[in-house]
């Protein structure tokens, strides 16, 4: 799998203990933070000249397959703030200098959603905003933030960009995040009031989105052609198909010696024994379909070839219905875990709780997505909305 991993592997059973200290401080505990920024899993989508490993993207999905396995919140901010490098190789120069230069190991945090104004001024923008669902932020130096381009007035317009701010100019809020899953993540709300981003700081948001950051970068090389709208989600999805082979791992640890109070074995029950055979079939399903694709999109960009509108759009349904297989098929093993399951004691309540959080977010909300995908194999041509992030 390569070294990443393994230095990841290296510090396994800390990284599973820590889990339940995550959660209890809701952001993601200093020494899982150490581990993964020692491992270099942050950099595997960065620019070799800056230090990183321009690494196949399915070796990137495999490590934060394997970190959300130890613990669904560390893998989920592996699976986050690892992407964000590969979209600052689209920067000007001059903004990756700025962040690489001194420090290759320096994190970026998010959102990408438009929840501020960037109102335009001599030489660049003045900011203003509140932004949630900072993921990792807590380790983070740097932010990448989507923001609505402002008119002369402040009054948003439909031109949206993606900014950089360092941590001098925005502030973290510590008490906005207090939810039932993936609370070691701690992703906090960002607000910003009247900060000043350069020019060269931001980018047009259509420029990546529409796959062209690679021809306004200058860069050749096959990793930045690869589609956004399957690397972004990509991190994503795979921290959360982690989460659920953790809760099987945890699921057959546990039933190997369990007794009904019946007083059989959980090894003679036939229908406990097809529920976990069914769940983890399902589950390396949903693992082997998401590489199946990443694989193919890699080929096809590596060859040259155009990933056409109706290819990304069943990469996309074919993401999403791995995340909710994978998922569901949890869910089966959960509910036949018996009552010493959800002591909070136990991980697998964790990993029950994180997964179906990390099912809420926008990249794994199935309506818009299914209805483009099935409309364009049935020769329509969606629009608007329909086309986002595809």
């Amino acid at each position: 799998m390569g070294r990443t991993l393994d230095r990841i592997m290296e510090h396994a059973d800390e990284i599973r203990a820590e889990g339940a200290t995550g959660d209890e401080l809701m952001r993601l505990p200093d020494t899982s933070a150490k581990h993964l920024r020692d491992s270099g899993v942050i950099r595997m989508l960065q620019p070799k000249e800056f230090g990183g490993q321009e690494a196949h993207p399915r070796e990137f999905a495999e490590t934060v397959m394997a970190i959300g396995n130890l613990d669904g919140a560390t893998g989920w901010v592996a699976g986050i703030v690892g992407v964000h490098p590969w979209e600052l190789a689209f920067f000007d120069e001059r903004a990756q200098q700025e962040i690489w230069g001194e420090d290759g190991d320096m994190w970026m945090a998010s959102p990408y959603a438009p929840m501020g104004v960037a109102v335009p001024v001599d030489g660049g923008y003045v900011l203003n905003g509140r932004w949630a669902f900072s993921s990792g932020t807590d380790h983070c130096g740097w932010i990448m933030i989507g923001a609505a381009v402002g008119d002369e007035d402040g009054n948003r317009t439909d031109q949206v960009l993606h900014v950089l701010l360092p941590r001098s100019d925005y502030e973290i809020d510590p008490d906005s995040w207090d939810v039932i899953g993936l609370r070691g993540t701690g992703s906090k709300d960002l607000i910003v009031e009247d900060a000043f981003i350069p020019e060269y700081r931001t980018i047009d948001a259509d420029i990546v989105l529409s796959g062209n950051g690679w021809r306004h970068a200058g860069r050749d090389e096959t990793l930045y052609k690869f589609p956004f709208s399957y690397i972004f989600p990509l991190g994503i999805t795979s921290s959360l198909i982690g989460m659920t082979e953790g809760a099987l791992a945890c699921h057959i640890a546990a039933q190997k010696e369990r007794v009904q109070v019946t007083g059989v074995p959980i090894k003679e029950d036939p229908y406990v024994l097809y529920a976990i055979s069914e769940a983890a079939a399902d589950i390396e399903a949903a693992r082997v379909t998401l590489l199946e694709t990443v694989d193919r999109f890699w080929d096809m960009t590596d060859r040259g070839e155009e990933i056409g509108f109706e290819e990304r759009a069943k990469g996309r349904r074919t993401q999403i219905s791995c995340a909710w297989r994978a998922v569901r098929a949890m869910d089966e093993i959960f509910a036949r875990a018996g009552g010493a399951a959800v002591h909070r004691k136990t991980p697998m309540q964790r990993f029950w709780r994180d997964a179906h959080v990390g099912l809420t977010h926008a990249i794994h909300v199935p309506g818009m997505i299914y209805h483009s995908a099935a409309l364009t194999q049935l020769g329509g041509d969606p629009q608007g909305p329909y086309r986002a992030m595809i």
